[in-house]
């Protein structure tokens, strides 16, 4: 039987069809874009198989179609001027937020216990999982390296 049902996509009211079981979309071209796409994206994330058949489908595609963005860039300048423009806006960002890789680092190996000072390192540049601080080991019997005013004789080390 038909009722009304809400578009998940346009948000507007449609009479649903009854041979649809659980409809959300309605049947205009950007509706039904945007459903695949939704279907696309859950596949991609829970079926390895589909994962892998897109994976060589590009491979694919790149191989017979390896001067694509050369030919591309070429018969469109505006294109060009754009990317420019928008790789300038994404290096100021970069700068601002420093730029910070995931897998930068081989392996963070156990500090020992101990008592330490964790000293920002200099730098624009920040990877996620190498160690940003210098961690200097500063035995008990240095009582007054622990003192804040002495805190700027650290820097002079290497």
């Amino acid at each position: 039987m038909n009722h009304m049902i809400r578009c998940a996509h346009c948000r507007r009211l449609i009479l649903s069809n009854p041979r649809v079981k659980d409809q959300r979309y309605c049947s205009q071209k950007a509706c039904q874009r945007a459903r695949k796409t939704l279907w696309q994206r859950q596949k991609m994330a829970t079926d390895p198989d589909y994962q892998l058949n897109q994976r060589d489908c590009q491979k694919d595609w790149k191989k017979r179609n390896h001067d694509y963005w050369r030919r591309y860039r070429s018969q469109h300048p505006g294109y060009i001027t754009r990317n420019r423009l928008l790789q300038k806006h994404r290096d100021r960002r970069r700068r601002l937020h420093h730029l910070a890789k995931m897998d930068a680092s081989e392996q963070i190996f156990a500090v020992k216990p101990g008592s330490y000072y964790l000293i920002p390192a200099k730098g624009h540049l920040a990877k996620m999982d190498t160690l940003s601080q210098k961690v200097f080991l500063i035995p008990t019997s240095y009582t007054d390296l622990a003192k804040k005013d002495s805190m700027d004789s650290l820097y002079a080390f290497p």
